[in-house]
C-alpha cells in the first residue's frame, strides 16, 4: 500500500480548493482499489447554506469525494505513462444511495474500487464511510483524457 498526501495528490488530479475532496489516499492496489480522506470541518463554506442550524455535507459532495478518489486511482497508475492523462471526467453515476447524514468534525472515507476499464473508460464501485458507518455509495463511470 502507498499513501498520498494532499501535496501529491495535487500532481495527480487537476482540482483545486475549494473543489479538492481527498486529504489523502491509501492506494491499496494500483490502479485498481484506494482510500481515500477527507476530514470535514465546521468551518467549510457549504455548511452555511446546507442546512443552518443543521449542517449536512451535500450528497452530491460526497459522490465527487468518492470520483475523485477513484480518479487519484486511475491517475497514479497511469503517472509514468509516456504521455499521462491529465483529466478525468464523469460519465455516469448509477445506483446511488445516501445512508445516513455527514456532519461537521468527522472524517469522510471514501473506498472505490475497479469493476472495469476498456480502453480509457473505467467504471468504479464506491463506498463512503465515517467511523465503520456507511454513509453513501456509488457505481460511476469515467473517461480519463
Amino acid at each position: 500500500m502507498t499513501t498520498y498526501t494532499r501535496e501529491d495528490i495535487l500532481k495527480l488530479l487537476p482540482h483545486r480548493d475549494p473543489f479538492l475532496w481527498v486529504d489523502k489516499i491509501d492506494i491499496i492496489t494500483s490502479g485498481e482499489e484506494g482510500m481515500g480522506y477527507k476530514n470535514i470541518k465546521k468551518d467549510m463554506d457549504f455548511f452555511r447554506g446546507h442546512f443552518p442550524g443543521n449542517p449536512v455535507m451535500p450528497g452530491v459532495l460526497q459522490i465527487e469525494a468518492m470520483a475523485q478518489t477513484a480518479g487519484c486511482v486511475v491517475m497514479e497508475a497511469l503517472r509514468n505513462d509516456p504521455e499521462p492523462p491529465t483529466q478525468v471526467f464523469f460519465m455516469s453515476i448509477d445506483k446511488v444511495k445516501f445512508r445516513h447524514m455527514v456532519v461537521p468534525d468527522c472524517q469522510l472515507k471514501m473506498h472505490a474500487k475497479k469493476v472495469k476499464s476498456h480502453g480509457k473508460v473505467y467504471v468504479f464501485e464506491a463506498k463512503a464511510y465515517v467511523d465503520d458507518k456507511l454513509v453513501s455509495e456509488a457505481t460511476f463511470s469515467a473517461l480519463v483524457g
